[in-house]
């Protein structure tokens, strides 16, 4: 009992500074909330997201924003075709010491930080986009058959343009199931976009003050790790991720008739992790069968893709996670 009360007291403490951290972001990432929650979401379940939307909504900003929140050493890299992987994870050079003596040492390169801005990252080549697997997944690199160990926490906020696709090369399906959510960034609303107008176009610009610090930020990631989860909650995720894979008896017609393939159980992880840390945001203890609901699209839609037919009839995949979302609690209130 003592220890249920101590883990309520956890919760409820940390979302209270989730509420000074949202607040603290708003002030420069004016009016987009669901965004900011998603991208909350993700460091709190110690994962990478995915950004996509369109040049001057705020992405950048919104990074080096939740680097000085959450009191994190951040880095940014402009993926360009030219930058080669040594660019990002750094590379040994050979050094004459003081007695005349030579040997190779690392240079560290901008991945060795706690947040990494890899801006527009498919505008590198594959064997560019390939340096950030293994520092996505095991939080480490390897250089002339040498581990190096990235600082703790580490995560990547990458971004990409949804319209521009000349010169760009689209991430492998290995490298999207390293992101644990894809956020859209859609334009503002026409009072948030005032507001902005306002905030940017005057003589000071609104700071952000700093939050957390990383030691902070791992406990809070192992808290959320912690938060019970209900049966009815995780079997709802199971139910939810096998609908979308073509073939499983789970999956209805139509997931059979439009995809190609479906998710992995890299999917179910980053859901259960989600849901958790949705519902700490919303002021709760434990996640719901709303949490899983609205989390669908973000945790789902990169990690599925239609089949031709379905291209060719003009489906697309949020609007067949959405369907599949419905079908799934449809399901399980009959049942």
């Amino acid at each position: 009992m003592e220890e249920a009360e101590n883990l309520v007291a956890e919760i409820e403490a940390l979302g209270s500074r989730l509420v000074e951290a949202e607040d603290s972001i708003t002030k420069r990432f004016i009016g987009q909330k669901q965004v900011v929650d998603l991208v909350l979401s993700t460091l709190l379940c110690g994962g990478h997201g995915l950004l996509i939307g369109l040049p001057g909504l705020g992405k950048t900003r919104l990074v080096e924003t939740l680097s000085t929140v959450m009191g994190l050493s951040g880095s940014r890299v402009q993926f360009t075709p030219d930058l080669m992987p040594a660019d990002i994870i750094g590379s040994e050079i050979l050094e004459t010491g003081a007695d005349g003596g030579r040997g190779f040492k690392f240079i560290e390169g901008p991945v060795f930080c706690q947040l990494l801005m890899a801006d527009e990252v498919n505008r590198a080549s594959p064997r560019t986009q390939s340096a950030l697997l293994q520092a996505m997944q095991e939080q480490s690199v390897t250089i002339a058959g040498q581990l190096h160990r990235l600082p703790e926490p580490f995560h990547v906020l990458a971004t990409q343009n949804p319209i521009e696709q000349e010169g760009t090369y689209p991430l492998p399906e290995a490298q999207l199931d390293r992101f644990l959510l894809r956020i859209d960034v859609d334009y503002p609303a026409r009072d948030s976009e005032r507001d902005i107008l306002l905030a940017t176009t005057g003589l000071e610009d609104a700071q952000s003050q700093q939050v957390f610090t990383a030691e902070e930020l791992l406990a809070a990631q192992r808290l959320v790790r912690r938060m019970p989860v209900g049966d009815s909650v995780t079997e709802l995720i199971l139910d939810l991720v096998r609908a979308c894979r073509p073939g499983e008896v789970e999956a209805p017609d139509f997931v059979s008739d439009s995809v190609g393939w479906g998710p992995g159980p890299r999917a179910t992880q980053a859901l259960m992790l989600a849901v958790r840390a949705r519902a700490l945001l919303k002021g709760r203890l434990v996640p719901s069968a709303e949490d899983v609901v609205e989390l669908a699209q973000p945790v789902l839609s990169h990690r599925m893709a239609l089949n031709f037919a379905a291209r060719a009839r003009g489906e697309s995949v949020g609007g067949l996670v959405s369907r599949v979302a419905e079908h799934v609690t449809r399901v399980e209130a009959a049942a």
